[in-house]
């Protein structure tokens, strides 16, 4: 069986780059002829059967088509049919797409190969992007248009981002024609609340099943560090959260509030700040941590810290909340998107979204229970339900189960 993965990003590209190298890892373990295309960035040539779509330059000239012009998802003709005679030299047996946004393949050139071939297809979806007319997330801004068709899109600032134009209902209807009308395709969530949403949109008509993101429990597990000592809070309760760029749509404007909320003995510590964002965070009882790729030293953090707070205003299953409870460390997060999915009272709380009063109430909770009562608890679950091998083998059923049906179908 040959599989071809295509994403925006691979390997270290953030989280669906790490789901695509790891998934083709136990491909490869499984004897499955494991093939990646992505958009861009990550250019090492010693991973085997890669194919990068597009240079930065011709990324960053596309980002501004999109920006003036706003007909995202419809340029690259030109790199898209040179990676289409890629695709045609592999001959995949199944394409397995993850994320298709953000100015690196042209979706109609795509869809025709795949259409026009009858190739098989499973299709992960780590946003709502397919089948909004822009956004990637529209829990956000709590619009629901993408149920009856878009327009006068109040998401235009966000990403994909675009100044002018308002292109959101002449892109819905392209994805809606587009993205339909495929034989043999298959669509997996990492959360039931992702698939319930693709049952109510223009996609319902397709098989939709739900996989989990997974982790890799041997990096991400209780261990040992100085981080308490190194940053002086061996007598502070370390709320941890991930400062993502200090982005609104991951609750920035909650976190950075903490402080000043809690008693003098907490910390809130943010992951994820350049040296500039510093100077903006809170003087007393806050700790920035520039971004780090190295994975133990961010297990190392996880494990010290008494909880993790993720008060995301729109995600899907945000695998920081797994991690967390890998390292056997309590979630406390928004009732936002898939997010409350991974948490239970057995491994944190839930807060409703938005509710400020109740965040600093589930802190105090948590830190009144004590680390040790959800530990074990967390870890467990990490264990049963978020092992990356375990949750790759998944997709490998999925795989075999749509080339039986191919099979059936061509009888």
């Amino acid at each position: 069986m040959r599989i071809l993965q295509i994403n925006t990003v691979y390997k270290n590209g953030g989280s669906t780059g790490r789901i695509v190298y790891d998934l083709s890892q136990v491909m490869r373990q499984e004897d499955i002829e494991s093939y990646i295309a992505f958009g861009y960035e990550y250019s090492k040539t010693a991973d085997q059967n890669t194919y990068k779509i597009e240079d930065i330059p011709t990324l960053k000239c596309n980002i501004l088509k999109t920006r003036v012009f706003g007909k995202h998802g419809f340029y690259n003709k030109g790199v898209t049919k040179k990676f289409i005679k890629w695709i045609d030299s592999v001959k995949p047996d199944i394409i397995h797409l993850h994320n298709l946004h953000n100015d690196y393949v042209n979706i109609e050139l795509l869809f025709d190969y795949i259409k026009m071939h009858d190739i098989p297809v499973i299709w992960t979806l780590h946003d709502c992007w397919s089948f909004t007319g822009w956004c990637a997330n529209f829990d956000f801004s709590g619009c629901d248009k993408w149920k009856t068709g878009c327009g006068h899109c109040p998401s235009l600032n966000e990403y994909p981002f675009t100044w002018f134009f308002d292109r959101s209902k002449e892109i819905y209807s392209g994805k809606k024609k587009i993205f339909n009308g495929v034989n043999n395709l298959t669509i997996i969530t990492p959360s039931q609340w992702l698939a319930d949403l693709v049952k109510q949109s223009f996609l319902k008509d397709y098989k939709v099943k739900v996989i989990n993101n997974g982790i890799d429990l041997s990096v991400f597990k209780p261990l040992e560090s100085n981080f308490r000592e190194k940053h002086n809070l061996q007598n502070k309760t370390i709320v941890l959260a991930m400062a993502m760029k200090l982005s609104k749509q991951k609750g920035i404007e909650y976190l950075l509030k903490l402080p000043d909320l809690l008693p003098d003995d907490y910390c809130l510590v943010l992951v994820g700040v350049n040296e500039n964002q510093r100077k903006l965070l809170p003087k007393n009882n806050c700790v920035g941590i520039t971004k780090t790729n190295n994975a133990v030293e961010l297990a190392e953090i996880y494990s010290v810290a008494d909880m993790f707070v993720n008060p995301t205003l729109g995600d899907n299953f945000p695998t920081t909340n797994l991690e967390a409870l890998a390292c056997g460390t309590p979630v406390i997060t928004f009732r936002t998107g898939g997010s409350p999915e991974s948490v239970d009272d057995n491994v944190g709380l839930v807060v409703e979204k938005g509710n400020l009063d109740e965040l600093v109430k589930a802190i105090m909770k948590v830190r009144e229970k004590g680390k040790l009562f959800y530990s074990s608890n967390c870890i467990a679950k990490a264990s049963q339900s978020y092992n990356k091998e375990k949750q790759a083998l998944k997709y490998i059923d999925a795989y075999k189960e749509n080339m039986k049906a191919k099979e059936t179908a061509d009888l």
